[in-house]
């Protein structure tokens, strides 16, 4: 049996314009689109829930999933089941956002020490969606965060995001989760040239950050990526 495709996500920005519905409806018919991360403002939450509304159709109807990112605290959970987003992703101190980044250094995979509370914001969040609901995980700044998100019943952790890991090292981190784990990952890239080694980890999913594909003509870029997948030799990644 062949092995499954590798797979593209699109990540929105915060501030996407007015025009985001139909930039999406472009870029998610450029390619192999599996889902659309879109990453909401601060606001209240009928807003966001409209919002959300106007541009789901786009992302929807062409086959993907809509999972809803930011935010600025409000419950995206809600905020989805009132939308009908398809999930949500949020960053691994999920319920700690408010512990400074630099208590977390990206290059700390020691031994830390395991959580022995059962009921966890991610597990607790995972138990909010049941209904069918998608819970994806990014901002994992150490191994150990990985690992738990995968434990809490993430369905897919996102790589990439932390800007302090250095492509190298998320190569390296990406090939360790593959080799190891069954939780699907994304590997997240800020650049073209960036894709074919991360196409080689094997991930099953290449984001693509909206530098990439968000501008004028990105899809074509999106169509870059996909291009690159299918040319990759059998067996490869």
């Amino acid at each position: 049996m062949a092995d499954p495709q590798t797979r593209l996500i699109l990540l929105t920005a915060p501030e996407a314009g007015p025009d985001l519905k139909d930039r999406l409806a472009r870029a998610v018919a450029a390619g192999d689109v599996a889902a659309v991360i879109l990453r909401l403002p601060p606001g209240e939450e009928r807003a966001l829930v409209n919002a959300v509304k106007a541009v789901a159709p786009a992302v929807q109807e062409a086959g993907a999933a809509l999972v809803l990112a930011g935010g600025g605290g409000i419950d995206l959970a809600t905020v989805a089941s009132r939308s009908g987003a398809d999930g949500v992703h949020v960053p691994a101190n999920y319920g700690a956002e408010d512990q400074p980044d630099a208590d977390i250094p990206a290059e700390a995979d020691g031994d830390e020490e395991e959580d022995e509370d059962g009921d966890s914001p991610l597990r607790a969040l995972r138990e909010r969606l049941r209904d069918g609901r998608i819970l994806g995980v990014g901002r994992l700044r150490t191994k150990h965060a990985a690992m738990e998100a995968g434990e809490a019943g993430a369905d897919y952790v996102l790589f990439g995001d932390e800007g302090k890991l250095a492509h190298d090292d998320l190569v390296a981190r990406l090939t360790w989760w593959v080799e190891i784990f069954e939780t699907p990952c994304i590997a997240l890239a800020r650049d073209l040239a960036a894709v074919p080694d991360l196409l080689a980890t094997g991930a099953e999913f290449i984001g693509l950050d909206p530098v990439l594909w968000a501008g004028e003509g990105g899809e074509a870029a999106v169509a870059e990526v996909q291009r690159m997948i299918q040319d990759r030799p059998a067996g490869e990644g």
